[in-house]
């Protein structure tokens, strides 16, 4: 799993037509299949009226990920798996697409619903902004007064925060990293410390 990967920074909702059809592809942002289910589950009470909810999701990045779709009432095959397609290919993780669908009086036949589901979430995914997830390390460090003030500094300077501080005989600092950027704050700390200085 890499430690860092594009994901939506919001919910968004995009709206086609395809022959009298409107088709509105709402994405979102999910970390497991139970947020992802409870997504759709708020899109389709959200648009109770649409004919069809067809769906797909793709979370995790990389070798590690859990699809799923599903083709909401529409031919089989017409819809779920070609959303799915598309988000397999957009670069994205942790995401979460749902088309609902007002049908507008004629068919598409299965070429056509095709076309027009995955079309419907590749205008969507155009608008879509994104972000970045980070993993993260939490870390702990112990250290003299005097060297408080200079390694506040160094965390900031290596992208950490300090999540909490106990002052005792010596300072102890809760510390949330980048994984990226955990070796070389540990590298510095040490020289910093002269080598007194160890991560937990």
């Amino acid at each position: 799993m890499p430690t860092r990967y594009p994901i939506p920074a919001q919910e968004i909702s995009a709206e086609t037509i395809v022959v009298n059809s409107r088709f509105v592809c709402t994405i979102g942002e999910v970390r497991t299949a139970e947020e992802a289910r409870a997504f759709i589950k708020q899109v389709k009470e959200r648009y109770a009226d649409a004919s069809s909810h067809a769906y797909a999701y793709h979370i995790g990045f990389g070798a590690s990920v859990t699809d799923g779709c599903n083709d909401g009432g529409e031919p089989s095959g017409t819809a779920g798996k070609p959303m799915l397609a598309v988000l397999q290919g957009s670069g994205l993780g942790d995401v979460v697409a749902v088309v609902s669908r007002w049908f507008g009086g004629t068919k598409l036949g299965t070429g056509g619903l095709v076309r027009a589901f995955s079309g419907a979430l590749k205008a969507a995914l155009d608008v879509l902004p994104r972000t970045e997830r980070v993993e993260r390390k939490t870390l702990l460090a112990e250290l003299p007064y005097s060297l408080y003030e200079r390694t506040r500094l160094l965390v900031a300077a290596h992208h950490g925060e300090i999540a909490a501080e106990e002052f005792g005989a010596r300072v102890l600092l809760t510390l949330v990293f980048p994984v990226d950027d955990v070796a070389a704050f540990g590298n510095a700390l040490r020289e910093l410390s002269a080598g007194s200085v160890e991560l937990l």
